[in-house]
């Protein structure tokens, strides 16, 4: 089991709300909902479930404390690298090839009277 799935499964049995575990975790609402059907094909059983009124199965109560056990014992995941600032700079080239004394342009039609 992977502790992201778990995560997702333990906001959502918190929150009983999909789109509120969503936003509590910065995520969006298709990555919780197939982080919890992983979770769920791992199992085998349904864990929580859905329609009218979201509720915990048996399966998915039995299930919360051993993955709030399994999330307190993982390390820590490494904090996010700042976005660095500014755009990127096209490189400073030539552009085009000099013009020589008597020769078109590249790339110019010649230009005619």
């Amino acid at each position: 089991m992977k502790i992201i799935h778990l995560r997702r499964f333990v906001a959502v049995a918190d929150t009983l709300h999909f789109p509120r575990a969503a936003e509590a975790l910065g995520t969006s609402l298709a990555a919780v909902y197939s982080s919890i059907e992983k979770l769920e094909e791992e199992v085998g059983h349904p864990l929580i479930t859905r329609g009218g009124e979201t509720r915990l199965t048996p399966a998915g109560t039995a299930l919360l404390p051993e993955a709030r056990e399994m999330i307190a014992a993982a390390p820590t995941p490494p904090p996010k690298p700042a976005p660095s600032g500014g755009k990127a700079k096209a490189s400073k080239g030539k552009g085009r090839t000099p013009a020589v004394k008597g020769q078109p342009k590249p790339y110019k039609k010649r230009q005619g009277r």
